[in-house]
């Protein structure tokens, strides 16, 4: 059964009152609307993935991953984009679609399953919630107290039979605040399910502004300089005559920085991942560890807040590198080059360090946590 997953997001975020569109805020350690992208990749049954956007919002496309995605502009209201999306795939041999409002990143990915597989003996499946708070409805001058029992409340995604939908949409009555509407209005059946209370609709700034469960880490390298050994800082080559001396390529910025991240998210150190006495990590680039232990926060729904990172040296000036190096670690963290700050020290001429025999990196960071 071929499923095509629908993201509308083309709405103008009037009512968050930010410059950047809504489904481009940075949320949970990513755009809004990159939660739903990648919880439909990995649902088994997605065959497709179509992202409706406004055309004014073209340019902020390079905030998120579009590979495999199909991207269209959208309409001035949510049914007709909708519509338009509908009508984008009516040659694609598509059974079943999921329609679903961008600004809804936090559905669980048990719930699109569940959605897909009732979809096989339904045309229509669509979560719902009870309200919890006395609901009063107001006619004029006369208001009422509403009865909860009878009451729920919808979200998306939202799961349809191409064909019906497609059919039941009216090009005349598009002022619909989702696609279940139609459904109802035509006295089709339709299968609710529950839906689930986390999974709510960002509205305001408010919405965004969530705790973070944020925890701490620090970290710190010091390697020895010597002659004949290459120097790396934050993951680029740094011209000199000397170089650090290690097991691995001896960067004590990106070491500093691996056992902060470790640190703050109680996964050890760096001597307990990468020992020195193993024979694969001779020498290897400390870019390609870095990159690993990110990999693995990543699995364990850990994101990086901000790194501020010390270099202590009394050669080379930090200053002539430093763009270089916050690119580079931005890169590897998948982070915004503005949540790093480097600074460089020196020892006054004092000690290893001062005598230029040493090089040391301390860093502190910050790191999230989503279940």
């Amino acid at each position: 059964m071929s499923i095509c997953f629908i993201i509308l997001a083309a709405g103008q975020s009037k009512r968050l009152n930010s410059t950047i569109p809504k489904p481009y805020i940075e949320y949970k350690g990513k755009p809004i609307v990159q939660h739903s992208i990648d919880k439909a990749k990995k649902a088994k049954k997605i065959t497709k993935i179509l992202l409706i956007i406004n055309k004014k919002h073209k340019k902020f496309l390079n905030k998120i991953d579009k590979k495999n995605i199909k991207i269209i502009y959208g309409g001035k209201t949510r049914g007709d984009s909708s519509y338009i999306g509908l009508k984008s795939i009516r040659n694609s041999n598509i059974k079943k679609v999921l329609i679903h409002d961008a600004a809804r990143p936090n559905f669980s990915l048990k719930l699109l399953n569940k959605i897909t597989t009732l979809l096989n003996k339904n045309n229509s499946v669509i979560p719902a919630i009870k309200p919890r708070d006395t609901v009063k409805f107001k006619s004029r001058k006369l208001i009422v107290n509403l009865n909860r029992n009878f009451i729920f409340l919808t979200q998306t995604p939202q799961g349809f039979d191409y064909k019906e939908l497609y059919k039941l949409q009216n090009r005349k009555n598009l002022n619909v605040t989702d696609d279940a509407n139609y459904f109802i209005k035509s006295n089709k059946k339709i299968k609710f399910i529950n839906g689930e209370d986390k999974n709510k609709k960002i509205t305001y700034k408010s919405d965004i502004d969530v705790n973070n469960h944020i925890k701490y880490g620090i970290g710190f390298d010091i390697h020895r300089l010597v002659p004949k050994r290459k120097l790396y800082l934050g993951g680029i080559k740094i011209k000199s005559y000397l170089g650090t001396l290690g097991h691995s390529d001896g960067d004590p910025v990106l070491h500093a920085i691996i056992d902060a991240i470790l640190g703050a998210c109680k996964m050890g150190d760096i001597g307990q991942k990468f020992s020195d006495k193993n024979k694969k990590f001779k020498n290897i680039r400390s870019t390609i560890l870095l990159k690993k232990v990110i990999k693995e926060i990543k699995q364990k729904n850990y994101f990086i807040n901000n790194l501020d990172i010390n270099i202590i040296t009394q050669t080379p000036k930090i200053s002539k590198y430093r763009k270089k190096i916050i690119k580079k670690i931005s890169d590897i963290c998948k982070i915004s080059p503005n949540k790093i700050n480097i600074k460089g020290k020196t020892t006054e001429k004092l000690g290893l360090i001062g005598k230029e025999k040493a090089i040391a990196c301390e860093a502190i960071t910050s790191v999230s946590n989503y279940e």
